[in-house]
């Protein structure tokens, strides 16, 4: 049975720390997309290069994620992308020993689903979960009566869902009446696990009072997902249950570099000052 309680029994289960670091992996352009250079082996050894380097660097957690896959297609992709990323992240489950979780883009969250019970996950990061958006793929309507039917369909039930709110790279005009905090308790009654707070792009932190906002709404655990760097996560530290960072730890601190294991320890050792 999907888990209904308050943050802090969320964290115990996947995590001996709190707030919690969730390290991104974005995987290589997979097959069949306008960016894809790299065959799959290729693509999985980089990959769990990636997440041995997470785990020596004492994250908490490991995501991946087809970012280079752009353009994205809308709320759905190919039986290719499925498959690969279940294999690549079936790797990095087993390499990483770490709770693990997936995004399949853009609002791809049957197949996020998929691929983590293929895989043997233990989350999703999903768009459009509650109310509609308009992102540059077009279009995300609220998928969150679907998606966790096919959950239970499928036998997934223990794979959480961690859903966006206000999610980045997209106009919430159509939403404008609708705050944050109201989106996000529409989460937690539609049976979402945990909710994740970003700033409007990749790379840019969230405003504060958003995540003061949303933690007054639900009990959901509450994630910063973007933007935290060593310089500001004393501005967060306290407030969210957790952090999913990419951009900080990569190379120029931009998410197209790899993984810098020099810049993952210094966020590590701030964290750990704090905590």
């Amino acid at each position: 049975m999907v888990s209904r309680s308050p943050a802090m029994t969320v964290q115990k289960r996947f995590f001996r720390r709190s707030p919690a670091v969730v390290g991104m992996i974005h995987v290589a352009a997979l097959p069949g997309t306008p960016a894809s250079r790299l065959g799959l082996r290729e693509i999985e050894a980089r990959a769990v290069r990636e997440a041995r380097l997470y785990r020596e660097a004492g994250v908490d957690a490991v995501m991946l994620e087809n970012m280079h896959d752009t353009p994205y297609l809308r709320a759905g992709v190919g039986p290719e992308i499925v498959a690969a990323m279940a294999v690549i992240a079936r790797c990095v489950r087993d390499c990483a020993g770490l709770p693990c979780g997936v995004q399949v883009l853009a609002g791809a969250n049957r197949e996020a689903v998929a691929v983590a019970l293929a895989a043997g996950l233990d989350f999703i990061r999903a768009e459009g979960f509650a109310f509609a958006h308009v992102a540059d793929e077009g279009l995300i309507q609220s998928s969150a009566a679907e998606l966790l039917r096919y959950r239970r369909a499928i036998g997934a039930g223990s794979v959480q869902v961690w859903a966006d709110v206000k999610k980045k790279h997209s106009s919430h005009a159509i939403t404008s009446d609708i705050g944050i905090g109201e989106t996000a308790a529409a989460v937690e009654f539609m049976r979402g696990d945990a909710v994740i707070v970003t700033g409007s792009v990749t790379g840019d932190p969230p405003d504060c009072a958003d995540l003061d906002e949303v933690k007054g709404a639900t009990k959901l655990p509450a994630y910063v997902g973007s933007g935290v760097t060593v310089e500001n996560i004393g501005m967060f530290f306290g407030k969210a249950d957790g952090f999913i960072v990419g951009s900080a730890f990569k190379a120029g601190g931009h998410w197209t570099g790899a993984v810098d294991p020099r810049r993952v320890g210094r966020f590590m050792r701030a964290l750990d000052a704090l905590r």
